[in-house]
């Protein structure tokens, strides 16, 4: 089983409850290493890869946000569970390739966390998120093919978050509006051109180039468009089940009548 006490932690104090994190985690490890017996395992994790199991990994995530955004600690509690089997999952893959186990990941970010405040563990005389970027832009130049301000930002993260960090990258090497009035110009830029387009190609682009504007607005507005849009589409869907439930024939409408009802579910 892998050490998962945290190696390297000598002199942090021991957080409340720690034995018994140490234990359950130990639980879970070995009711993985079981799930994984070749011979005795089960049929399905034992066919799984880091790349079957990536999706549900990305899809665990959200179910956190999502239990996050409701309010619902209880269902919070199992998402994270969930989310924990995941790295878990992936430790015991590369442990049974040679690679690492979950002890070497637990290392590496507790090394990272210690290396990224510096003002913390390191006796900096300053800290704060500013000095945690330029650790973070030390670490990239060591990385191979990761030299650039825009490396390492993951091609897998959702379009609408991965243009916002992308834009913030740029931004922090001057590549930027000065303020809220230049996106918000360059919207109207790439509207004109959406309607211009003529080829499905063309309009695949410019469409592409409008969101990437929009997403730069609202990030000068200090708005995250990703969590925007999750509301946005959550209030959608409230309104719109407001509206079916409101009238049983709604779907036989005209579509003047759904303007209607749809302006009511608005109140």
């Amino acid at each position: 089983m892998a050490d998962i006490e945290g190696r390297g932690q000598a002199g942090l104090p021991v957080p409340s409850g720690g034995v018994r994190t140490t234990d359950t985690v130990g639980r879970i490890v070995a009711i993985m290493a079981r799930l994984r017996d070749p011979v005795s395992g089960c049929e399905w994790d034992c066919a799984q890869s880091f790349a079957t199991i990536a999706p549900y990994t990305i899809e665990e995530a959200y179910e956190v946000a999502d239990a996050i955004e409701r309010g619902d600690m209880t269902e919070l509690k199992d998402e994270l569970g969930d989310l924990l089997l995941q790295v878990i999952f992936h430790s015991r893959i590369a442990e049974e390739a040679g690679l690492f186990d979950l002890g070497d990941v637990v290392d590496a970010i507790s090394d990272k966390m210690e290396r990224r405040h510096p003002h913390i563990f390191g006796g900096a005389a300053d800290g704060g998120h500013h000095l945690w970027e330029q650790v973070k832009a030390a670490e990239r130049l060591v990385k191979p093919g990761q030299s650039g301000a825009l490396a390492g930002v993951a091609l897998s993260m959702p379009a609408l978050a991965r243009a916002e960090k992308l834009q913030k990258r740029a931004a922090r090497v001057g590549f930027d509006w000065p303020d809220a009035s230049g996106p918000r110009a360059k919207i109207d830029e790439e509207l004109a051109e959406v309607e211009q387009a003529v080829t499905e190609a063309e309009r695949f682009e410019e469409v592409g180039d409008l969101l990437f504007s929009v997403v730069n607005w609202a990030r000068h507005l200090g708005v995250d468009p990703e969590a925007a849009l999750r509301a946005a589409n959550g209030k959608f869907e409230r309104r719109f089940a407001a509206m079916e439930a409101a009238d049983p024939t709604f779907a036989d409408r005209t579509l003047d009548e759904m303007e209607d009802a749809w302006q009511r579910a608005k109140l």
